[in-house]
C-alpha cells in the first residue's frame, strides 16, 4: 500500500509584487498551488500587500464558477533544475484553458478545489534592523488593520519605494497576527529572538524551515527542529516560493539582476543557486521534510487559524458632507435647489426641473448623496480659493453636477443622458473626474487632509508595468547589450504604451531578430511585459473612509 501524502499549503510564496524578487503573478502562483492540490497558499509580498487582492479575485472567480486565471508554463533547463509538469497540456504562454474536453474537464477540477481552499493574505516583513524575514498573517479582522498600519508606518519613514522597519515596530503591537520567522544563515541570535516574538504574541509563533537543496538541508534542519524544540515553538515546513515552476528561474535571475544592478554574467551569488524556490506537491514537501513530518503538519494548523479574509473589508463612506441633524439626501436637495435657482436666475426650466427630479430620485434610490456632496464641498473649496476646477467625464450628463457648480454642460441648452453617467442597471457607483490646475492641487489635497485626517483619507496608488520600451531597455542591461543597441530597440517603441514587441520592430531598429542574443532579450522582455515594476501615486484619487483606513 502507497503511503497517504500528508496535506499541504504553501506559506511563504512570494508574487510579482515582491517588486524585482518574485517572478510569477498571483494569479499564477493560485492556479499552481490548485494543480498541485495544495490545502491552501499564503500569499506574502515583501513590505507589501499589494499581490494579494489579486489572488483572492482569482479565487472568487473559480468559486463563482467564472474561468480559471491563464496558465503561462515554459520548459527550462540548467544546474538543479528538473522538468516539472504539474497538467498534461500543451498550453503557450499564458494562454487560457481551451474548450475541448480535456480543457473543461481541468477547468470543473479547478473550480471543485477552489471551494474547500483556502487563501491566507499577508505580508512578508523585511526588517533595516538585520532581523530574519518575519512572515505575518492576520489572524482575524483586527490583525489585518495592525498589519496595515505596520506598514504604513515603515513606508512614511522614507522615500517612495521603500519601508523601513524595524523588529521593535512589530514587537510594540503583534497581537492578532500568525508570525513565521523565516531565519538567515546566521542562526547565533535565533534563540534570542524567539523567545521575544513568543513574548509578544504567545502561541502564534512558528519557525520556517526550507531544503533547498545546498548538500547540508537535513544538517540545517536538524539544527532547525532543535533550536524550535528549545524555544518550545513549531516548525512549519515552507519552499519559500518566488515562482510558480522551475521554469521560471531564468526570469527571477533576470529580476535580481535589474534589481542589483549587475549583469547576468557578473551577477555571481546574487542569484538563487537552483531553481527550487517553486511551488512543489505535497508528496515531494512530505518527501523532503521526512525527517521533522510534524513540520507539514505545522501548515494546516497555522492555516486552520486563520479566520480572515479580504471579503470581509465592507466601505463606509464618511459622514463629514453633512452637516449635523441633517439626513444627506435632504441636505443635497437642498443644495440642489438652492444652486438651481442661482444658474437659472429667471428660473429653473421645465426640462431641466424634469432631469434634477428624475437625477435626484435615482440618487436616493441608490445611496449616493454623499458623494455628492462630498465632491461639492471640494469643488466649493477650490473655488473659494480661486483654484481652477472642472469636472469632466461622463458626469457631464448630470444636470445635478450642473447645479452644483461640478460641470460646466447646461442641460437647458444640451440634450444630456444621466444613464451614461449613473444607472441602476449597471450597478457601478457614480465616477465624477474633477481636474484642478497643476500649480495649485496640492492645497486641494492638504484640505482633504485635514477635513478627514490622514488616519482617513490616503491617496490611491497605481501600479507602474512594464510596457515595451521599459522592458527591452531593462533586459538589455542585463544580458550585456550595448547602449546603443538597447536604445535602438527601444526607441522602436512608442510611448510607454503596447503589448507586444514584434520581429518588424526588431528589423526597423537595424537588428536581426534571429540573432541568438538578440531574439533571447527579446523573448525576456516579452516574457516581462505586464510585471509590475513599482508602486506609484495617483495624482489626486483619494479613499476617504468613515472610521480608521
Amino acid at each position: 500500500m502507497s503511503a497517504v501524502i500528508p496535506a499541504y499549503a504553501e506559506l511563504a510564496a512570494a508574487t510579482n509584487f515582491s517588486f524585482l524578487r518574485g517572478a510569477s503573478p498571483a494569479d499564477q502562483m493560485l492556479l499552481t498551488s490548485l494543480l498541485l492540490d495544495h490545502s491552501g497558499l499564503g500569499i506574502a509580498d515583501r513590505n507589501t500587500l499589494a499581490g494579494v487582492v489579486r489572488a483572492w479575485a482569482a479565487l472568487r472567480e473559480l468559486r463563482e464558477g467564472g474561468a480559471p486565471p491563464p496558465v503561462k508554463q515554459r520548459e527550462g533547463s540548467g544546474p538543479g533544475e528538473f522538468h516539472f509538469e504539474p497538467y498534461k497540456m500543451p498550453l503557450g504562454p499564458a494562454e487560457p484553458l481551451p474548450d475541448d474536453h480535456e480543457g473543461v474537464a481541468l477547468r470543473a477540477l479547478l473550480q471543485q478545489r477552489a471551494r474547500s481552499f483556502k487563501l491566507a493574505t499577508g505580508a512578508r516583513l523585511a526588517f533595516a534592523c538585520g532581523a530574519p524575514d518575519i512572515v505575518a498573517y492576520p489572524e482575524n479582522r483586527a490583525g489585518w488593520g495592525r498589519l496595515c498600519r505596520l506598514l504604513t508606518l515603515g513606508n512614511r519613514r522614507v522615500k517612495k519605494g521603500d519601508c523601513h522597519l524595524t523588529l521593535d515596530d512589530l514587537l510594540a503591537d503583534a497581537r492578532d497576527l500568525l508570525l513565521v520567522v523565516m531565519p538567515s544563515r546566521d542562526r547565533r541570535r535565533l534563540p534570542l529572538l524567539l523567545s521575544r516574538l513568543d513574548e509578544a504574541a504567545p502561541g502564534a509563533l512558528w519557525l520556517g524551515a526550507t531544503m533547498p537543496r545546498r548538500g547540508d538541508d537535513r544538517r540545517k534542519l536538524a539544527e532547525l527542529a532543535g533550536i524550535a524544540a528549545t524555544a518550545r515553538i513549531p516548525l512549519l515546513a515552507t519552499n519559500d516560493a518566488l515562482y510558480a515552476d522551475p521554469a521560471a528561474r531564468d526570469m527571477q535571475d533576470i529580476l535580481a539582476c535589474i534589481r542589483e544592478g549587475r549583469t547576468i554574467e557578473n551577477a555571481g551569488r546574487l542569484l538563487e543557486a537552483n531553481a527550487e524556490r517553486h511551488l512543489k506537491t505535497p508528496g515531494e514537501m512530505a518527501r523532503l521534510f521526512a525527517d521533522c513530518p510534524q513540520a507539514i503538519g505545522e501548515t494546516q494548523h497555522l492555516l486552520a487559524r486563520v479566520a480572515f479574509d479580504l471579503g470581509q473589508l465592507r466601505y463606509e463612506y464618511p459622514d463629514e458632507p453633512v452637516p449635523p441633524g441633517k439626513d444627506a439626501q435632504e441636505w443635497l436637495e437642498e443644495l440642489t435647489w438652492r444652486h438651481a435657482a442661482i444658474r437659472y436666475a429667471d428660473g429653473v426650466p421645465a426640462k431641466v426641473e424634469t432631469l434634477l427630479h428624475a437625477e435626484l430620485a435615482l440618487i436616493r434610490e441608490l445611496d449616493y448623496a454623499r458623494y455628492f456632496l462630498t465632491i461639492h464641498d471640494i469643488v466649493r473649496v477650490a473655488q473659494d480659493k480661486g483654484i481652477l476646477c472642472q469636472g469632466r467625464g461622463s458626469a457631464a450628463n448630470s444636470a445635478v453636477c450642473y447645479v452644483l457648480g461640478i460641470t460646466c454642460v447646461d442641460p437647458a441648452e444640451h440634450n444630456v443622458l444621466f444613464a451614461r453617467f449613473l444607472s441602476k442597471e449597471r450597478k457601478e457607483p457614480p465616477d465624477i473626474d474633477v481636474d484642478f490646475e497643476h500649480e495649485r492641487r496640492e492645497e486641494v489635497i492638504q484640505h482633504i487632509y485635514q477635513r478627514y485626517g490622514r488616519e482617513r483619507a490616503g491617496l490611491a496608488a497605481t501600479v507602474i508595468h512594464y510596457r515595451p520600451k521599459s522592458a527591452i531597455r531593462d533586459v538589455g542591461k542585463v544580458l550585456g547589450l550595448t547602449e546603443d543597441i538597447t536604445a535602438a530597440l527601444a526607441g522602436t517603441q512608442w510611448g510607454s504604451w503596447g503589448s507586444d514587441i514584434t520581429r518588424n520592430q526588431v528589423k526597423q531598429a537595424g537588428l536581426d531578430p534571429d540573432n541568438p542574443h538578440i531574439a533571447r532579450v527579446v523573448d525576456f522582455a516579452k516574457r516581462l511585459l505586464g510585471f509590475p515594476r513599482h508602486l506609484s501615486q495617483h495624482v489626486g484619487g483619494f479613499v476617504l473612509a468613515r472610521e480608521r483606513l
